[in-house]
This record gives C-alpha cells, sequence and structure tokens, in this order.
C-alpha cells in the first residue's frame, strides 16, 4: 500500500539566479510560489530541451499550427495533465480549461489545482499560447 506524505513546506531555487544585492545568496521560492512556478516550467519546457531527462514537457506550442478544434483543445490538456501527473507529485486535482481563439491565433490555458500537504486554496495558473512570428 503506497504511503502518503504530507510535507510542511516546499523550497526550490528560483530560476532567475540574480543574487540577493545585501547577502548575495540566490533568491529562494517558498510554498506555493515554490510549487506554482514547477508548474509553470513543466508546461513550458519542450521535450528534450532538458538534456540529462528528454521525457520532461511538453509540445504544447506545436498545437499553434493545428487547426483551431475541439480535437486540439483535448490534445493540449491530455499532453499538460500527463506531464504534470508524472513529474509533479505536489500537485493534486488538477482542473485544465483550454480555449481557442482563432482570429487572434491563440489558444488560452487555465490551471487549477491544489498543492498536497499545504492547506492554501487552490491555485491558479493562466497562459496564453500564441505564435512569435
Amino acid at each position: 500500500m503506497a504511503t502518503v506524505r504530507n510535507s510542511r513546506a516546499f523550497k526550490d531555487i528560483s530560476l532567475s539566479f540574480s543574487p540577493h544585492p545585501v547577502t548575495k545568496d540566490l533568491p529562494v521560492l517558498i510554498n506555493e510560489r515554490a510549487v506554482v512556478r514547477s508548474v509553470r516550467n513543466l508546461v513550458e519546457t519542450i521535450p528534450t530541451e532538458r538534456f540529462f531527462n528528454s521525457l520532461i514537457g511538453t509540445d504544447i506550442r506545436g498545437s499553434l499550427f493545428e487547426s483551431y478544434s475541439r480535437e486540439t483543445l483535448v490534445t493540449i490538456e491530455d499532453q499538460i495533465r500527463d506531464t504534470i501527473g508524472n513529474f509533479e507529485p505536489r500537485v493534486n486535482n488538477l482542473k485544465i480549461e483550454a480555449s481557442s481563439q482563432p482570429d487572434d491565433n491563440t489558444f488560452s490555458v487555465k490551471l487549477f489545482f491544489d498543492i498536497v500537504g499545504l492547506n492554501v486554496p487552490t491555485q491558479a495558473f493562466t497562459f496564453l499560447l500564441e505564435s512569435t512570428r
């Protein structure tokens, strides 16, 4: 039987790597900010972008070149759900709302999730997939 671990705090290093002006320490993200940043990084990472684990990431940016149909939205949702489910154990009750805006050539994606082990409200993360060319 699997054991459920409840943590009291999460701590990650900020990827800005700009040192604190006084202490010269690297900035630290704590609790929900750390988990939200981790989810964002997982969703925005392209597969094969990380050298030692090429499976991490989603190919949702490739969906920008597909038709704006319900199947494309389901593909985006499935890729996000699989990636977060496989690589972020601190997230629970993931809900994804994806919508297309064909006139603007964008997809809008909203993620809602709970953080395991922290007594905080449901977290939300929203982003747009849009072509940069």
